[in-house]
Order: C-alpha cells, then structure tokens, then sequence
C-alpha cells in the first residue's frame, strides 16, 4: 500500500512539472545590434540567450535551432532589430516571444538596449534601456544585471552600483587589472601630546624640555601599502607610514609605523593596529612626588634616590630608538578619480598618550 502511494506520488509531480514546462511562454533571442565593442551581434544575442535562461520563466529556444531555422527560412538577423522585422521573423518561426536589441559604446559609457516582442499581439512587451559605465570585460555581468531588471528581479545593489557609477571606490570591476583601493601617497596632519611627554616638550631647555607647543605640532610623512588579500569587498594590507613631527618649531621628532589592517572597499572604511617605532633622546633619571625631574648624574651618590630609576623624553640624553602601540581608523572620501583618506590614530604610552589626525590625497592612474 505504501508503495503504491509513493508511486502516485511520483506519478503527480512528474505531471504537475510537465504540465508547467507545457505552460511556459516559448522565446526566441535573436542577434543584437553592436556598435563600438569587440563582440559580434550573434555572441552578443547569445549571451542575452545564456541570462534569459538562467531566470527559467520561458521556454527559450535553443541557439542551435535558431541557427536552423535562419537558414531554412534564409533570414537575415543582422539587420533585424525592430519591431516590425522581429515580428516577421516570430511569426515564421513560430514562437510566442522573441527578444533582440543593442549595444552602443557613447564616450565612457555602455548603453544597452533589450526589446521583448509579443509575437501574437504585435506590442513591445517589455523594453529596458540602462547607462553603464565603460566596462567591456564585464558585458556578461552587465547583461545579468539588464536582464533581471527588465524582469523586475532584484540586483545586488553594491555590483550594480559598481557598473554604473563614476564614485565608487577602486575595485576589480572598475579597474580589473589593479589592485582595488590602494591609498599609497603624502600624509600631513597634526599630532597632540598628552602627560609626562607633554610636560617635556613644553619645559625649558635647561630643564630638559624643548620650550615648544606639546598640543599642535604639524606632521608630514608618506604612506606605502602592501596588499596581500581581496577578498569580496574587503581587503587586508600592510601599511607604512614614516613620518617627521614638530618640523614648524625647529623641531625633528622621526618615526615610522607598521600596520597591519582591513579596508571596505565599498564604503573606504578602515581600521588598523601596529607598531610605532621613533626616535628621540633619552636620559635617565628620578621623577620625585612634587613632580621635579632631577637626572642620575646629578644626583649625589652618597644619598638614596628620591624615587625609582626611569628613562624619559630629554633633549639632554642621548638618542634612543623607542617603540610603541599604534592604533589607527579611517575612512576614504572620494572625488572622481582622486581618493582622500581621513584618518585618526592614537599611540598610547605609560609616560602620556599621543594622538592625532591625518588626511592625504592620491589619484588613480
């Protein structure tokens, strides 16, 4: 008994997926009109044919029997883009849809064209014309994306923002041959000290200090990327950025940083964490309670130490290479072909914090 229903069951299905493949509407796509690409009106038809058939709304008619039926009836398909000759060749080939239409190079743009013709009722059923951006390599996404359209399906909005508009940023689509969003190029900004280093820059000279401005100091630098991953709309990447601060009051404080970070290529989002590496003079000395700063050399070796041996920031010492955490954010504005990364970093210190703020400019070739 069970067997016999299963049986049935199949029996149903099976009768209810022919009876559906019966119902479908039969299309035809025929050759498209081409004008400034390399691709012939017979691969361009054929790949309309391939995107038509992947929806699975029609019965769509082999390229193969098309071919057959060109050269039995003597058709010319070449020059048959309009309605009225779609029409003709839909009525001796007896198919109740038949698509063409045209792709056109204007400028930087692609313009394609798809027409659906209703055989039977001699009307444009459907008619989709979209702008896009000069992409041949990509025509068969172009044609994906078309298609879906005219047949009111969803595109994924981000790739569809990649084929038409000017202002997305640097991806494989737009520039294929490229590395996507690569943000190489100067760097200038400002740097603020925070704490005991704060102290020590503004502190007189004979004191250690450097009688200059701790809370704006211009920076200059350049940034060098490294980029080791694509992947969909992320990219990671090495980041180094040498740099020079306090050059605007007579002032040479050099680092270089090390970053290791992610980027959104869709929305120039980023986010980076490395190593900062300087270097400035150094002394060694004792920092007492009232906050006076008194060297080791001048300290009498008879008494005891008024606090616990450290080595600070002083223009007195000798130069020392002094490293530290870096952790930096951003995003990447962009202005037709030239990217402009803002970013903010802060570099935290257990003698006060230094952070600040960087913007920079490149273009893209």
């Amino acid at each position: 008994m069970k067997n016999l229903k299963a049986l049935l069951l199949l029996s149903l299905l099976w009768f209810a997926a022919t009876t559906i493949q019966a119902q479908k509407t039969s299309l035809t796509v025929v050759n498209f009109d081409v004008q400034g690409m390399d691709l012939s009106p017979e691969q361009m038809g054929n790949l309309a044919r391939m995107e038509v058939e992947k929806l699975g709304l029609y019965e769509v008619m082999d390229r193969y029997d098309v071919s057959y039926l060109v050269d039995k009836h003597q058709l010319e398909l070449n020059n048959c883009y309009g309605k009225i000759c779609l029409m003709e060749i839909g009525d001796l080939i007896k198919t109740d849809k038949i698509m063409s239409g045209s792709a056109e190079v204007f400028g930087q743009s692609i313009i394609l064209t798809i027409r659906l013709v209703d055989v039977k009722k001699g009307v444009i059923e459907k008619a989709h014309v979209r702008e896009y951006l000069l992409l041949p390599h990509e025509i068969r996404t172009i044609m994906e994306v078309s298609i879906r359209e005219m047949h009111e399906l969803e595109n994924d909005p981000n790739l569809v923002a990649q084929l038409t508009r000017e202002d997305q940023h640097e991806n494989k689509i737009i520039n294929p041959d490229v590395e996507r969003l690569k943000l190489s190029g100067p760097r200038f900004g400002f740097t603020f000290f925070s704490g005991d280093a704060a102290d020590v820059i503004s502190a007189n000279t004979e004191d250690g200090g450097y009688n200059a401005r701790p809370h704006l100091m211009y920076m200059l630098g350049y940034q060098f990327e490294i980029q080791y991953l694509n992947a969909g709309k992320m990219q990671a990447l090495f980041e180094i950025i040498p740099t020079i601060t306090g050059a605007e009051q007579s002032l040479f404080f050099p680092s270089v940083n090390v970053l290791h970070g992610l980027r959104h290529n869709v929305s120039g989002w980023e986010f980076a964490v490395g190593l900062s590496l300087g270097v400035a003079p150094q002394a060694k000395g004792y920092l007492t309670e009232q906050g006076d700063w008194i060297l080791q050399e001048d300290w009498p070796t008879t008494q005891e130490p008024p606090a616990p041996l450290i080595q600070r920031l002083d223009r007195r010492g000798d130069l020392e290479l002094n490293t530290g955490l870096v952790i930096a954010a951003g995003k990447s504005f962009k202005s037709g072909r030239m990217n402009i990364p803002v970013n903010v970093f802060v570099v935290p210190s257990p003698f006060g914090m230094r952070y600040g703020i960087s913007v920079g400019f490149n273009a893209v070739k």
